[in-house]
């Protein structure tokens, strides 16, 4: 009992040390908000306590990756052109990491409760969803094709929600792919370490990173999707532009459709929540 409770103790300070010091680095480079700062500590401790380190080493990868990824060709003009026109650039806030983040959270906290394989590969499923909507939207944005509609296959200007390009579509099976094989690096047992009846040293490995790929780019898709059909989307009343928020040029803008709820984060969780569920299910085929 007591090497449990030290055991606890330890993983508590190493998350809020190893937490405090990566938040404190994103906030001074100012890839997050004060707000997401403070939520990425309380959010990164919970995983240091809760899970082994594959949990926090996703979350790791995907902030790193995807942080390097936002930074790269910033100022480039076509970035900036469809960053324009997102709800949220820049510094992640609260709403986001928890939109990224809170799910994985819980399902972490699920498997300290309730072990089993399944919660890991609906992780795995969610990072790589959220990690291969980021990469396409970074990495699509500077196609030199013109994107196009998810629905009706139409061209449609940069930015627009529910637009894929082939270059933002392979950056988001790449996000995932590379979120499989963090996971692989991280859980997969040697084959002395794998107990009966699970999976073990290569075939653990595999596993993981088809459920990501599978389930990160269905999820990247799925979020397109419901950016082209359910997401609020709004025209400038000053500009005209069609643009994520409800103000621009200093003024309020027209809602021309969509849910007013369904905003970025939403669709972010509610598309990272289906290839979560994917994910488990090809787990549990695999298993």
């Amino acid at each position: 009992m007591v090497g449990l409770i030290d055991e606890w103790w330890l993983r508590l300070l190493a998350g809020v040390l190893g937490s405090g010091l990566i938040a404190a680095a994103a906030l001074r480079f100012r890839a997050l908000s004060a707000s997401g700062a403070w939520s990425a500590v309380i959010m990164g401790t919970g995983f240091a306590v809760l899970g082994a380190p594959v949990w926090f080493g996703l979350l790791i990868a995907f902030f790193v990756s995807s942080t390097l990824w936002s930074k790269w060709k910033r100022k480039h003009r076509a970035k900036a052109s469809a960053e324009a026109k997102y709800e949220k650039t820049g510094r992640r806030d609260a709403g986001q990491v928890w939109a990224n983040g809170g799910t994985g959270l819980l399902l972490c906290a699920a498997n300290a409760l309730w072990p089993d394989q399944g919660w890991l590969f609906a992780y795995i499923g969610v990072m790589a969803s959220v990690n291969a909507d980021t990469w396409a939207t970074e990495i699509g944005a500077l196609s030199r094709t013109a994107p196009r509609s998810v629905t009706s296959g139409k061209p449609v200007a940069p930015g627009t929600s529910g637009g894929v390009t082939p270059l933002g579509s392979a950056a988001a099976l790449a996000g995932a792919v590379f979120i499989g094989v963090v996971a692989a690096a991280l859980a997969a047992p040697q084959p002395a370490e794998a107990a009966a009846g699970t999976l073990g040293g290569g075939a653990a490995a595999a596993a993981y990173i088809a459920a990501a790929a599978s389930a990160g780019l269905a999820g990247a898709f799925a979020d397109s999707l419901l950016g082209a059909t359910g997401q609020a989307m709004y025209r400038c009343r000053v500009c005209g532009s069609d643009i994520e928020r409800a103000a621009h040029c200093g003024s309020a803008a027209e809602k021309v459709r969509g849910f007013a709820w369904l905003n970025n984060d939403r669709v972010n969780l509610l598309s990272s929540l289906f290839a979560g569920v994917l994910a488990w299910i090809i787990g549990h085929w695999l298993l």
